[in-house]
């Protein structure tokens, strides 16, 4: 053998050995499974700066040779902008692949509502939207009215006595099932829940499903469903938060959170608290005045001062894979609601109203892993809410008053209860390496309804029903899920409900489909309410049947990681159609007497967009929807059978690290809301309520290594109190008729957090 084929000989043997102790790394997405191009790898070495490597085009790595040389086992941290990093010590001659999560994953993205076990948002069939609990705090929301205002295809109403309705992708209130921890909101005044009521104190994130979950959650859920998810946990031995927060207008609120960790599978829970606010109207000063002000017509507010006590107690125990959980909390609110003076002949009076509410709701849940591939969830509550209003006549140069008394000509006193004792569970199959998983539940309530209004002083009503749901993946990446509920309801025929959901993940691209049916149950009040008076009277029918309506939706969500930017960005379409809708029904020619029928139809469709970008400590959200309303007088006239209104949604945060400083700021444009009605003269005439624009902007900066936190900011920038509108109303509390109320104008607040912990 030559001296040049020794050189071939042994260059072979070389590259052979190359390639027998090369070894590789690969770096994916862990949701589309695409190749991370130009990942960090880190090195640790001994005594010796740790080495840096990126990965090439198809998102590897080939570890030299001359770092494997006498190295049996490696620390590696590997890393991308926008992930999260992931440290492992690595076996030298072993290939190793990491799937890498974005960073902004986080526990408040992990979903529980309707899904078969706590996951991300984008593993779920349902498209669900989470409010996590930074937004909260940088919008300093206290209510989940606050935080809503906010949010696309969400429209709040305002109302003096009953408190903040919504309504969701065009569809009212009523139409929209509440949770709290997966346990149903009562005490619905004219179909809506006030979500005012709801605090947002100790709460970890609000999850919210768009279109109907009637299969999971039964009635109201047509619209969509929000489930408030509250914290339960707590990381340290013991921590106590104190926060206060106040605002220009005469809002004072203190609240105190405590968590225990009473042994590492035990944990507590209290807290409480006081929201007060003082009433407002427009010729209020800017800063408010402690002088007592003089009892004329000054008295009176746009909107009612205020008055609210919470409290929460929660336990978690913690045994091999399950959880036991209870939890009980109470609510106190008193509104006073204070009348015009009245000269009389020898003093001057008003007529003062208040309207008190109490909440008292217990549960007791069991959820976790039975066996490898199975868990249950079971949940239980007794739900108790009251309702009383009481009217007094009040002398005001003696600040004497007096208990109206009630009389057939009046509806001055009135006092309404509802009960509510449910309980639902399901087990579930969680088969990583099956093609088919599927659900099994009930769901039953039983409520009480009692007041001088309902029919006999007392009404009832039984709701059973079991539900079925599965998930079957046929092939990788595609999952199919078909659901049904079939129940007995003691008052009216419960209808068969079905679903269908499709998702499709390519690449980074995600698709989902659905159909799904939803209904809406008559409530007590439609089926035995019985009002009769001088001036109107309104009678409930015990022949109505439930709502029912279906719904089609399309999404499409894409992510990709673009110039060291996350994009996060998706496409949703929407269809409803309800039929037998319940609405009023004008029985007598005077039209002064009513009653709850089937009468009417509602459709809406519309489309949403929204696209963020997140880069570091910069976190910006952009959105616009628009939806039509469904004109029922298309049907007998020639006018547009879909009336559209717009709304666009832009926010935006940036955090300074080093400072511990926060800047926020959050933008919505409410467009203006058209449909077709009559007028006074019994004319077809368009009716709109005008457009307007909400802008919040507020700063929080931390202290004594984040024990402290104080935030500043403004709310309503813009100072939108109230708006034109054309519409006819029959609502008392509502305003002038022609103007609708918004907000209380442009004010400034201050919050105060301390956190006190203990390991």
């Amino acid at each position: 053998m030559n001296g040049f084929q020794w050189i071939v000989f042994s260059l072979a043997i070389l590259i052979n050995l190359q390639f027998v102790n090369a070894q590789n790394i690969s770096i994916i997405d862990s949701e589309n499974k695409s190749p991370l191009v130009g990942a960090t790898i880190q090195i640790e070495q001994e005594e010796a700066t740790p080495l840096a490597f990126s990965t090439d085009n198809n998102g590897l790595f080939t570890i030299p040779n001359s770092v494997l040389n006498g190295n049996s086992n490696l620390m590696i941290h590997v890393s991308f902008i926008g992930y999260q990093t992931v440290s492992d010590t690595i076996e030298s001659g072993k290939d190793y692949t990491y799937q890498l999560q974005p960073a902004n994953y986080s526990i408040n993205e992990v979903i529980v509502t309707a899904q078969y076990a706590p996951g991300s948002q984008d593993h779920s069939v349902h498209k669900v939207h989470v409010i996590g609990r930074e937004k909260i705090e940088g919008m300093a929301a206290v209510t989940l009215k606050d935080v809503l205002t906010n949010e696309l295809n969400i429209r709040i109403s305002n109302d003096n006595i009953l408190g903040s309705g919504m309504s969701l992708q065009g569809l009212s209130g009523q139409n929209v099932k509440i949770l709290i921890d997966g346990v149903p909101v009562i005490g619905r005044l004219d179909g809506e829940i006030d979500l005012s009521q709801i605090n947002l104190n100790d709460v970890e994130r609000i999850e919210i499903v768009e279109g109907p979950l009637s299969v999971n959650y039964g009635s109201n859920a047509l619209a969509g469903t929000i489930n408030i998810i509250t914290k339960k946990e707590s990381a340290q031995k013991m921590t106590v938060g104190i926060t206060t927060y106040t605002e220009n207008i005469g809002t004072y609120n203190f609240n105190v959170n405590t968590a225990f960790k009473i042994k590492p599978n035990q944990h507590l829970r209290i807290s409480g608290g006081r929201n007060y606010f003082d009433g407002w109207k427009p010729s209020d000063e800017f800063f408010p005045s402690f002088d007592q002000e003089l009892a004329d017509s000054n008295r009176v507010d746009q909107w009612n001062a205020k008055e609210q006590y919470f409290g929460r107690i929660q336990y978690l125990y913690q045994f091999k894979k399950m959880q036991l959980g209870f939890k009980s909390e109470y609510f106190n609110e008193e509104i006073t609601n204070l009348g015009i003076p009245r000269t009389k002949a020898t003093t001057i009076v008003a007529f003062d109203d208040y309207y008190h509410t109490k909440r008292w709701d217990n549960s007791l849940s069991l959820n976790g892993k039975v066996g490898q591939n199975r868990r249950i969830n079971v949940i239980a509550a007794f739900n108790d809410y009251r309702r009383v209003k009481e009217a007094y006549l009040k002398d005001l140069t003696t600040l004497e008053q007096q208990l109206i008394e009630e009389t057939a000509t009046n509806d001055l006193q009135d006092t309404t209860d509802y009960q509510l004792l449910m309980s639902r569970g399901s087990i579930t199959t969680t088969h990583a390496d099956k093609w088919i998983n599927y659900e099994l539940g009930y769901d039953l309530n039983f409520e009480l309804a009692t007041g001088k209004r309902i029919e006999d002083n007392e009404q009832q009503l039984g709701d059973y029903a079991f539900f079925a749901t599965a998930e079957l993946s046929p092939f990788k990446d595609f999952v199919i899920k078909p659901g049904v509920r079939y129940g007995y309801n003691t008052k009216y025929d419960m209808p068969v409900t079905p679903s269908l959901n499709l998702k499709y993940v390519k690449g980074p691209f995600t698709f989902r489909g659905s159909y799904a049916q939803g209904f809406r149950a008559p409530t007590l009040k439609e089926l035995y309410f019985n009002f009769d008076d001088v001036n109107h009277s309104l009678f409930g029918n015990s022949d109505l049947k439930a709502e029912q309506s279906d719904n089609y939706s399309l999404s499409i969500s894409h992510k990709k990681l673009v110039q060291k930017v996350l994009i996060k960005s998706s496409i949703n379409l929407f269809y409803n159609d309800i039929t037998n809708l319940i609405d009023f029904a004008q029985v007598s020619t005077s039209g002064d007497t009513a009653i709850y029928v089937n009468i009417g139809k509602n459709k809406t469709q519309g489309a949403t967009a929204n696209v963020s970008f997140i880069r570091n400590a910069l976190k910006v959200n952009l959105g616009a929807s628009y939806i039509g309303r469904y004109n029922d007088l298309s049907d007998d006239i020639s006018v547009d059978e879909f009336s559209y209104s717009a709304e666009f949604m832009a926010n935006a945060s940036y955090v300074f690290k080093k400072p511990q400083l926060t800047l926020s700021a959050y933008f919505k444009h409410q467009g203006e809301l058209p449909s077709f009605g009559y007028n006074t003269d019994g004319a077809i005439v368009k009716q709109t309520i005008e457009s307007y624009q909400l802008l919040d902007a507020t700063v929080s900066k931390q202290f004594f290594k984040k024990r402290f936190q104080v935030g500043l900011g403004v709310k309503n920038i813009f100072d939108v109190q109230q708006v034109n509108s054309t519409l006819s109303s029959n609502n008392a509390h509502g305003g002038s008729g022609s103007s609708i109320s918004v907000g209380t104008g442009r004010t400034l607040f201050l919050k105060l957090n301390l956190q006190i912990s203990k390991n």
